[in-house]
């Protein structure tokens, strides 16, 4: 089992057993097998107790004392995952990493994902140990036992990684760097079709230092990830295969915290997945795994693997994993620092904002006055004709519609829609032709409607939009309701979040850049409130969320990770409750990353049994002109799934036509 380089600190679970007798350990084996059934608890606490360099001087002394192969033994007395687990753990990792690719390309089919895992995961070391382990084992060549069991580039990339020769120099050469940035835009974004050669020699062989400043001089250059440009150049296992690639080299403790969690969600568990990740990455990396896997998904892995696994099989990954990390938010020291780098590198790029729905070339709104008409006149409506034109004109051009519309016909083209369409298509439609302040003012207005109140709105509104937005709402909603906003919101809500909210709806937020003294400062004043002194914190919180500048709070809490170990969101989960938390929450989510705040929104609004298709409806309308493209992006990262996809298979019919106008595309 290869050990971390001089210097470095140990970040696997599992340690040498202090005290250890290989005799000793092979005889308890021997005994918890001997007889009418086997000791299952003696033998997972003895072999998850040891570390694999241990386990393989067990199996000598056992083989040396009884004569006997103890993994032969192992696989008769036990079954199922558990016996999986067990026979993998005794394997030294590169014979375990061995059988797993033999396993992956042996019968009918492949297992493309257990091939991707391996080889774009490994270092140059450990594809030389699988290689070797590999013809010792099996008497073959895994090089020709790949190339003979797929194809294509998918492939040629399998090839590329099997050779174990990436680059692996920290000295990084910047004209390098540019030449790589160019050749992989030259390569997919510029060129007709791909030039995939281009994709596999530089992402296959050019060390990880190297490529993490190609990604973000790309970033820079293009406007968007690699990953964008990977998804939408290359294509199925290849596709993928390259995906993981980046991945890894972004950072491969995420890599694998990603890899446990899609094994274990929703209905099923990908025993397979989490029996190899387990097995393989708890001498390595599983200390950064679980942190980021806690930080990510807000639940710790150990609590994860404890829901969805049962019995001896459930006892053994527990101790494999090697603790609860339940006091969410908490960063292990390495782990802050990763985070405090996370924020700084998060300072310096700037991702432009997008949205899908643009101004449409050759606009006539005169001819779209009349094709509106005409779709609605007489028997009938045509409600295809009417979302080509809505959803393909920025809002600006509709409002020029809606005036053309008047002076020409003497309706009111608002007035028409609602008689001539009905339900989510009718509600999506008329959001559209409003001004965007209007628009945002009804929903507001909606939210304080009748019995309740839908907190939810008000906090994805008031929490999200700039200054300049808020205003415009205000204006808009005197206007449209003759009654101040900040009146509306004081009469309907009460108490902490009351006054979060009217703090928000004066937009008097600050702007500019980011002050690092007074960051200090201000992560300082949080840190210090008492844990329990609810209603101080939510005061200091509230000073300093609802009024700082968006780039200065980004340094804010980043300096409270350096000071505290935790981060900023878990501490509001833990120590606040209800509508104050929500609020905040949304706050933080979207100084952190906004596009993806309401990637979070559109995926809860479609998940599970029926659609929240108010919330839908609303960030589809609002966002469709500014950062709808950067949203799909998070979406896809984030859910391995398409937002496009997501609302083909969730909602039907002209709404679901509409709906994909505006998403602007299948990624």
């Amino acid at each position: 089992m290869a050990r971390p380089a001089q210097g470095a600190r140990y970040r696997g679970s599992i340690h040498d057993h202090p005290d250890f007798d290989p005799g000793q350990d092979a005889e308890a084996l021997y005994t918890a097998m001997k007889g009418f059934g086997s000791d299952k608890e003696a033998i997972l606490e003895l072999i998850t107790s040891r570390s694999n360099r241990q386990r393989q001087e067990v199996c000598q002394s056992y083989k040396s004392l009884y004569g006997k192969d103890l993994i032969a033994d192992l696989k008769y007395e036990l079954t199922g995952k558990f016996e999986r687990l067990i026979v993998g753990l005794m394997r030294p990792l590169a014979y375990c990493d061995a059988k797993e690719v033999k396993d992956a390309i042996s019968g009918i089919g492949t297992d493309e994902k257990c091939l991707i895992e391996i080889l774009a995961s490994r270092t140059n070391e450990q594809i030389h140990q699988l290689v070797a382990a590999y013809k010792e084992a099996y008497e073959r060549d895994l090089e020709s036992d790949i190339t003979g069991d797929t194809s294509g580039h998918f492939q040629k990339m399998l090839v590329v990684l099997l050779q174990g020769t990436r680059e692996e120099d920290d000295v990084v050469s910047e004209d390098l760097v540019q030449q790589d940035v160019q050749d992989l835009y030259e390569a997919g974004e510029l060129k007709w079709g791909t030039d995939e050669a281009q994709f596999i020699y530089i992402l296959g062989n050019r060390s990880k230092q190297h490529l993490r400043l190609v990604f973000d001089e790309y970033l820079k250059a293009t406007g968007k990830p690699i990953e964008a440009s990977i998804r939408g150049e290359l294509s199925g296992d290849f596709e993928k295969l390259m995906l993981a690639v980046v991945k890894c080299v972004r950072s491969t403790p995420e890599y694998f915290a990603e890899r446990l969690f899609k094994a274990m969600k929703g209905l099923g568990t990908r025993d397979n997945t989490l029996i190899r990740i387990m097995v393989t990455r708890s001498e390595l990396d599983m200390l950064d795994i679980r942190e980021i896997f806690r930080t990510k998904y807000e639940k710790s892995l150990y609590s994860m693997i404890k829901n969805d696994t049962s019995g001896e099989y459930k006892k053994a990954l527990l101790k494999l994993c090697g603790g609860d990390d339940d006091a969410a938010g908490q960063f292990f020291p390495e782990a802050a620092q990763v985070a405090y780098q996370m924020w700084e590198l998060s300072a310096v790029s700037r991702v432009e904002m997008k949205g899908t729905v643009r101004p449409t070339s050759d606009f006539n709104p005169d001819e779209d006055a009349k094709a509106l008409r005409k779709a609605m006149k007489g028997l009938g409506t045509n409600e295809g004709a009417i979302i080509d034109i809505i959803t393909h004109r920025s809002n600006a051009q509709r409002q020029q519609i809606r005036q053309t519309f008047k002076s020409h016909f003497g309706r009111d083209l608002m007035a028409d829609l609602k008689s001539e369409v009905s339900g989510d298509l009718a509600r999506l439609m008329l959001g559209l032709m409003m001004p965007p302040a209007h628009y945002d003012a009804k929903q507001l207005k909606k939210a304080m409607e009748g019995a309740g109140t839908d907190e939810k709105a008000l906090i994805e509104i008031l929490a999200t939009r700039t200054n300049a937005e808020i205003r415009a709402i205000n204006e808009a909603y005197k206007e449209d309701y003759h009654k101040s906003l900040e009146d509306a919101l004081s009469s309907d809500t009460s108490g902490h979040f009351k006054r979060i909210l009217v703090s928000l709806a004066t937009g008097n937020r600050e702007e500019g850049g980011e002050d690092r003294d007074q960051a200090g400062e201000d992560a300082q004043e949080i840190a210090d409130t008492p844990s329990g002194d609810k209603a101080s914190l939510e005061t200091r919180f509230m000073t300093i969320l609802c009024t700082r500048s968006f780039p200065h709070l980004r340094r804010v809490f980043q300096e409270f990770i350096k000071k505290t170990n935790y981060d900023v969101e878990h501490v509001i989960k833990k120590e606040m409750s209800g509508d104050v938390r929500d609020a905040f929450v949304a706050i933080v989510q979207s100084v952190k990353n906004k596009p993806l705040f309401f990637a979070d929104k559109l995926y809860k609004s479609m998940k599970g049994a029926g659609t929240d298709e108010k919330t839908l409806t609303r960030i589809m309308v609002s966002r469709s002109e500014i950062d709808m493209l950067n949203i799909r992006r998070e979406f896809i990262e984030k859910y391995d799934k398409s937002l496009h996809q997501a609302i083909e298979g969730d909602t039907s019919g002209d709404f679901r036509k509409a709906l994909l106008a505006l998403c602007g595309g299948e990624d």
